[in-house]
């Protein structure tokens, strides 16, 4: 991926993103399909846990919680 381009878990709260890659593998990369993260999707990102893991993401009208492992996997660019 390029610079521009960061990873979904270091999207600041509050600020959107849109995906512009997957680098996950098999049964994840589906996974994360089928929550809808494909390119140029819009992405936003609402709360972190106390804990900082895991994150709730609006994706799509839905609000998905992803763990920072699996958000490293979707790169987005800043929106």
């Amino acid at each position: 991926m390029t610079e521009k381009f960061i990873p979904l878990h270091l999207l600041p709260t509050g600020s959107f993103g849109k995906v512009k890659g997957l680098t996950a593998l098999d049964s994840m990369r589906r996974r994360m399909l089928d929550l809808g993260l494909i390119n140029d999707t819009l992405v936003e990102s609402l709360r972190r846990s106390p804990s900082g893991d895991p994150t709730a993401y609006q994706i799509r009208g839905a609000v998905i919680a992803l763990r920072s492992e699996e958000a490293s996997n979707v790169f987005v660019e800043i929106a």
